[in-house]
């Protein structure tokens, strides 16, 4: 199905008033400048020089219609790029493209309505329906089939129980998760408890075909007990079974959290562990949210090597970060960040993202400021900082003395919806 054709659903004409009409639509438009650079042992840089400048447009339509117990939901994106990115990737051998993306695709996913209009120079146009589905809804049971986004897990920046298209942890614009092709079904029980379960259709990259070992078949649980709640997953991912717990509990005015997953594989068995503290308070006046977390992945490189011979002997966790669900080569990670309310209107969040066995860091500092009632600015200054050879200073490219490395950088959002 073609995103143009799709498209006609937005056209729908109603003839009732604004009030009542069945029907929304809404959306915005973004414009963003991203800039980096490149140290002078970089790989990138003889593909970019020191620097890379790009612009990008990205127009979103949000149509739902209900009818009763009914609902269909579709978003329509168009975006426009322009800048050194856009060339200097398409330059980068296969295998570059597990750590540096280029353009969203449909390539593993049931639908193909992702379509690449102009990619030439240094510009790009592309258009695609991140979302498209059809609903039922009871008082106790949701039945949803088509391109949709789920969340699962406690994590606050690493999120090893939330199987399907995870936020990088260095996501800036985090508004909307990318949807995938899956079946959606949810039971509340008259306790408050709920069961949710997901199968997610995709293709086999090679074939082209839908293949049961490309599916994930998810079962989660969620309860209260007492003052906490927890949570129960079971799953088949691409042939693999995954099981975990989680939970949430207030103490002493924070909130406790986290995750254990145990991942089967015809390899070996591998845990996750994700777990986090927040807090609020007041100080200078200012309203202050903190967040720490601590995450172990089984998965990454236990003797901390992340040149191309050592990941390739890890079959394991390249499949996980070239399948978009893993962000880490490395064990374990520590996490943090503040968010300041300068004013209503305005905050400041300074992130930290670290490798503690590198050691190495990505710092950010992220601005939100409200620009009047549908315009908003969304901003971050971002500092890669490390040895040679660590994950965030720059892991070794394959070619002596050239890393897959990337310096400071900056990023400038703005956003009108309507």
């Amino acid at each position: 199905m073609r995103p143009s054709v799709c498209l006609l659903l937005f056209l729908i004409v109603s003839p009732a008033s604004a009030d009542d009409r069945p029907w929304e639509l809404g959306g915005h438009t973004k414009f963003r400048f991203l800039g980096n650079t490149f140290p002078a042992d970089s790989v990138l840089r003889d593909l970019s020089g020191s620097n890379s400048l790009d612009l990008e447009g990205d127009l979103r339509l949000n149509f739902q219609a209900t009818g009763g117990r009914w609902t269909f939901d579709a978003a329509y994106q168009l975006f426009a790029l322009y800048g050194d990115r856009v060339e200097y990737t398409r330059g980068l051998p296969p295998a570059a493209d597990l750590f540096i993306r280029r353009f969203p695709n449909d390539d593993r996913r049931l639908f193909n309505v992702t379509k690449v209009m102009h990619d030439q120079g240094k510009e790009a146009l592309l258009h695609r329906l991140d979302r498209l589905w059809v609903g039922y809804s009871s008082e106790k049971a949701v039945v949803r089939f088509g391109r949709q986004a789920i969340t699962w897990g406690n994590g606050l920046f690493y999120a090893p129980m939330d199987l399907v298209n995870p936020f990088d942890p260095a996501t800036i614009d985090t508004e909307y998760k990318a949807g995938d092709d899956m079946l959606y079904l949810q039971y509340l029980q008259n306790n408050g408890n709920d069961l949710q379960a997901a199968v997610v259709m995709r293709r086999d990259l090679l074939s082209g075909d839908v293949e049961s070992e490309e599916a994930t078949t998810s079962v989660k649980y969620h309860g209260f007990a007492g003052e906490s709640e927890y949570d129960l997953l079971v799953a088949e991912h691409y042939d693999d079974i995954v099981v975990g717990i989680g939970g949430t509990r207030s103490l002493g005015g924070a909130v406790l959290s986290g995750d254990l997953v145990l991942t089967d594989t015809d390899a070996d068995s591998y845990w996750q562990l994700v777990a986090n503290w927040t807090y609020s308070w007041t100080w200078g006046g200012r309203n202050v949210s903190g967040a720490a977390e601590y995450h172990f992945n089984g998965f990454g490189q236990k003797d901390g090597r992340y040149d191309p011979l050592s990941l390739a002997g890890n079959p394991e966790l390249l499949k996980r970060i070239a399948r978009g669900e893993m962000f880490t080569v490395g064990r374990h990670y520590f996490a943090g960040s503040l968010m300041i309310e300068m004013s209503p209107l305005w905050s400041l969040t300074p992130t930290l993202l670290m490798n503690i066995a590198d050691p190495s860091a990505l710092l950010q500092l992220v601005t939100t400021r409200s620009l009047s009632d549908n315009v908003t600015f969304l901003g971050s200054l971002n500092l890669p900082v490390g040895a040679n050879g660590s994950e965030f200073g720059g892991i070794e490219s394959g070619t002596d003395g050239l890393y897959l490395s990337i310096g400071a950088g900056a990023f400038a959002q703005i956003a009108w919806y309507f």
